[in-house]
């Protein structure tokens, strides 16, 4: 069985990022990255307000058990908006919305700690 097209099974560090995207597991992706403890997924949203309902839910349930998401909101810290947090709440997933920069270092040091953690990332 071959992994979908756009998705890398397992757990990853994401080794760099800027320039549009990411590299992460020896491979580099343009664009923006969900990356959950069951992989990293290739997302089509590139700004934080494009970040919708079906991205979230696409997270719980590709997921497994995350304790924290990340949303790496691009250049600038942006909120996320207040229906999407209380969707992660209600399913007991503690939220952070930072910049790209500062969530791509918090996402890798939580991966160092063995945390289960999950991270959507917009691309800058």
């Amino acid at each position: 069985m071959t992994a979908p097209q756009g998705y890398v099974p397992g757990r990853h560090k994401i080794d760099d990022y800027g320039n549009g995207g990411f590299r992460f597991a020896d491979m580099s992706h343009r664009g923006s990255i969900l990356a959950l403890p069951t992989g990293i997924r290739a997302i089509t949203p590139t700004a934080w307000n494009e970040i919708d309902a079906a991205m979230i839910n696409l997270a719980l349930s590709e997921g497994g058990e995350i304790d924290l998401f990340i949303v790496g909101t691009g250049r600038d810290l942006m909120p996320l908006a207040p229906a999407l947090r209380a969707k992660l709440r209600e399913a007991g997933v503690s939220c952070e919305s930072m910049a790209t920069g500062a969530a791509v270092r918090t996402y890798n040091m939580l991966i160092d700690e063995g945390r289960q953690v999950g991270a959507l990332l917009i691309a800058v």
